[in-house]
């Protein structure tokens, strides 16, 4: 068994290329996939796909994000074949190409792929090629009520520090009302509440490692991360917040009862669509926010993408499937049946282009400038051996960071302190790092 495998057990206990499929004809594709909103509505066009692929049955397989990663993962490792096209986000794609457990992709020249964004391609990509492809694409910022915020007299500037955060979530807290001056993750998981915190630390100048891979949580800097993120939840967050993530904060900020919220910018179309939201009509943005005198916005870069494991019968189909989910067609019906401001976002140059997205996208500008900005493989303002953005791209992440996240949630929860969740985060990190032979 590989140190990659044992890894990853150890963290889980229409269509131009519609022929692509024609020697696989009444073909059953299985997709497993998040239960987001953009992933949502590709499942309610699947009859867009059959139609112009009469020999391609889909079913799905919607899961909440830890129990997605969970499962997949489990898969994967296994090569149990229970699922033929994956939705993997950029910390699995590399790490499982090479461990040959991908198919690459070749798509034709009506698919464009040279249209995909840069810097989005690359974390796909492995030896130049690609193995997974971008549904949609995000890095973070704040979204957040412009009424509210006029009316506690308080400005958000476009490039805000942590200081005005705070000073904002205060003035704009009514608890009487339901009214939260700010909403974060708190739910556990390496990609829900450590996903935001690694971030907030990346902002404050902190590593997860040092340049011997020796964990960092007794520095200074994940002391003053972890007190600040903690007031503000304790006194300026909604009740229960340990248990809540990416989309449980988005029906509260769509409720009316977040002032702000600091998450991935996928989330502004559904911030800004009446009809899900109450507050749409008064929704501001600003870029991810950093500490007085550091010039470090968290360097989120994420992409949900499909992928084929090795392990799929039906690898022909499935690479028919990801290339009309993936395409610039896609992005067109989407844009014909709900208006542009819902097109998938981050994923292509020509979306930000598009007169007509940035005219209904009003966080357009702001989306793509964050993704352009995302400096993953330099995420932290200190030398650190590692990539990854919100995330640290080594396979052990997957269990370590989730360990950790359990440990920030605890402290949110009232259940330990501040002190004792990052002792217990430094001591548990630094013994699986030895173990796993990265400190000598």
């Amino acid at each position: 068994m590989t140190t990659t495998l044992r890894a990853l057990m150890g963290a889980t206990a229409l269509c131009a290329t519609a022929g692509l499929a024609a020697a696989q004809d009444n073909v059953t594709l299985t997709v497993a996939t998040v239960n987001n909103g953009d992933m949502i509505r590709m499942q309610g066009l699947t009859s867009e796909f059959t139609a112009a692929n009469p020999g391609i049955t889909v079913e799905w397989v919607t899961l909440e994000e830890n129990i997605l990663r969970e499962r997949v993962t489990t898969d994967i490792a296994t090569q149990g074949g229970q699922y033929d096209v994956l939705t993997i986000g950029t910390y699995e794609v590399p790490i499982w190409a090479k461990q040959g457990w991908l198919v690459p992709l070749e798509f034709d020249e009506d698919y464009a792929v040279d249209d995909l964004i840069p810097a989005v391609r690359e974390a796909l990509s492995v030896d130049g090629k690609l193995y997974a492809a971008p549904f949609y694409a995000e890095s973070a910022m704040v979204m957040y009520r412009t009424d509210l915020a006029e009316a506690a007299g308080v400005t958000i500037p476009e490039e805000p520090t942590w200081t005005d955060i705070m000073a904002a979530a205060k003035a704009m807290t009514d608890k009487s009302k339901e009214q939260y001056g700010i909403c974060l993750r708190g739910k556990p998981g390496w990609g829900e509440n450590m996903g935001f915190i690694t971030a907030m630390a990346n902002s404050y100048g902190a590593r997860w490692f040092d340049t011997d891979w020796k964990p960092q949580f007794d520095s200074a800097e994940w002391k003053e991360t972890t007190t600040d993120y903690l007031a503000m939840m304790n006194e300026y967050g909604p009740p229960g917040a340990s248990s809540n993530g990416f989309n449980e904060n988005l029906s509260l900020f769509q409720q009316g009862k977040c002032g702000m919220w600091i998450d991935a910018t996928v989330a502004a179309s559904f911030v800004t669509d009446p009809k899900t939201s109450t507050v749409a009509d008064n929704v501001g943005f600003a870029k991810f926010p950093t500490k007085e005198g550091l010039d470090n916005r968290g360097n989120w870069l994420w992409a949900w993408s499909l992928a084929i494991p090795a392990s799929s019968d039906a690898q022909d189909a499935a690479k028919t499937f990801i290339a009309w989910a993936t395409s610039k067609g896609y992005t067109e019906l989407v844009a014909s049946k709900e208006g542009w401001r819902a097109a998938p976002p981050g994923t292509r140059t020509s979306l930000y282009e598009n007169a007509d997205y940035q005219k209904e996208a009003p966080f357009a500008a702001m989306t793509i400038s964050a993704i352009n900005a995302a400096t993953p493989q330099k995420a932290s303002v200190q030398d650190i051996p590692y990539t990854g953005g919100q995330f640290v791209a080594i396979p052990e992440f997957q269990g370590i960071g989730t360990a950790v996240g359990q440990q920030f949630s605890a402290a949110l929860a009232g259940q330990m302190s501040a002190e004792d969740a990052l002792a217990t985060a430094q001591a548990n990190t630094t013994r699986e790092m030895t173990r796993a032979g990265y400190i000598k």
